[in-house]
């Protein structure tokens, strides 16, 4: 006879449908489960680090979180940023060999039109195992010479190839052979979010400093020095000596050349994690007509040089009673140094981005008139626009 527990049984048993009824687990010791796990873990983390290594255009991986006990978690976030760790730094260490230190000198004259001598510096890439570097047009202009220093720390003189002040881009070239060069990537396939790692010379005594970060933006419409410009935006930490570096995808290709730090707001308060960058894409073609003719084929040349004149101070330094866009040098007699330009062809220009924003609707061989203002009076003459070859 069943009693009354065994009958409860019995019954459960019989109207449990079979997919429900549970199956016994043995038992497993305790140092077992611990081996299991490991094994699971370890497999489980080299398989992913493959994958990685095999697709490196993927190589930022995002992890879901296990919906299982929080330790799992912890160990997953452990290995993604370990991996990304190791990317960064198996990158950098390939990179490194192709970005240089750049020192320069240059004559500089003072308001007592005295000259001397002032240093500067920047960064560079080795675009080329004999020896061409590409830097930026502000870290080499009006130097009267310039020196390499390689990753081993081999010095070179350099000579200047070309140099383009609308891309803020030049060439320089050491005798040397047998050098490192960079890998140019495709900076159209570039993606907001994906890592981005600056290498370069800040302050112009940290060479081969490695930054990382993301790919902050694409296509920023900058105005630097008068000239517009579409960057890259990155937040790898950049500062003065940088310009001129690389910036590199996950895959250690080339993919933009730095040339710029935001250094305030429009407030003037500081501000950190944004950095900019010439797309390689953009690049490439100047590098090549600069290594080919020394000079971007098809650029115009006013014959003149410009300086903007915008704040009251400056204006005070000069003895200037206005504010606007000065002639500081021109090819032209009829054009004088301190001439202030107001208009090109009938059409209103203040300062220097208005200037090079009227200029882009000519092209070689056009004829313009170019207004300016001479000791209160206005005087208009007509400039045919040859081709720059400098």
């Amino acid at each position: 006879m069943l009693n009354q527990y065994e009958q409860l049984q019995l019954t459960d048993a019989l109207t449990l449908p079979k997919a429900k009824r549970r199956r016994r687990v043995p038992k497993v010791s305790a140092a077992a489960l611990v081996i299991c796990v490991a094994a699971s873990s370890l497999f489980g983390f080299a398989g992913g680090a493959a994958v990685n290594m095999l697709r490196p255009e993927n190589a930022a991986v995002i992890y879901s979180a296990m919906e299982t006990d929080s330790q799992y978690n912890v160990t997953n976030l452990a290995a993604v940023a370990n991996n990304s760790a190791a990317a960064i730094s198996g990158t950098s260490s390939a990179v490194k060999q192709s970005v240089v230190e750049i020192s320069t000198e240059t004559v500089a004259t003072n308001a007592w039109m005295r000259q001397y001598i002032t240093g500067g510096a920047g960064s560079g890439v080795i675009i080329s195992a004999d020896g061409y570097v590409v830097t930026n047009n502000h870290v080499v202009a009006d130097a009267r010479s310039i020196t390499v220093r390689l990753a081993n720390g081999q010095k070179y003189p350099a000579a200047l190839k070309g140099a383009d002040a609308q891309t803020d881009l030049a060439v320089i070239k050491i005798e040397a052979n047998e050098l490192t060069p960079v890998v140019f990537g495709d900076s159209s396939k570039l993606v907001v979010g994906e890592p981005a790692i600056a290498v370069g010379n800040p302050l112009g005594e940290l060479g081969g400093t490695v930054t990382s970060g993301i790919i902050s933006a694409l296509d920023r419409e900058i105005t630097i020095d008068g000239e517009n410009m579409s960057l890259l935006q990155t937040d790898a930490a950049i500062n003065p000596g940088n310009s001129g570096g690389g910036l590199f995808n996950i895959s250690g290709q080339l993919v933009g050349v730095v040339n710029a730090k935001s250094m305030s707001s429009s407030s003037g308060a500081p501000v950190e994690g944004i950095g900019f960058a010439i797309p390689i894409n953009t690049a490439k073609l100047v590098i090549n007509d600069l290594i080919k003719y020394g000079y971007i084929r098809g650029r115009i040349d006013t014959g003149i040089s410009v300086v903007d004149i915008s704040s009251v101070q400056v204006a005070m330094w000069y003895r200037l009673n206005q504010l606007g866009l000065y002639i500081t040098k021109s090819t032209n007699p009829e054009l004088r140094n301190g001439d202030r330009i107001t208009m090109i062809d009938g059409k209103s220009v203040t300062y220097s981005d208005s200037f090079n924003a009227a200029l882009k609707s000519y092209k070689v061989g056009d004829t313009i008139d170019i207004t300016v203002d001479r000791d209160g009076r206005s005087v208009t003459v007509p400039i045919t626009l040859q081709e720059q070859k400098h």
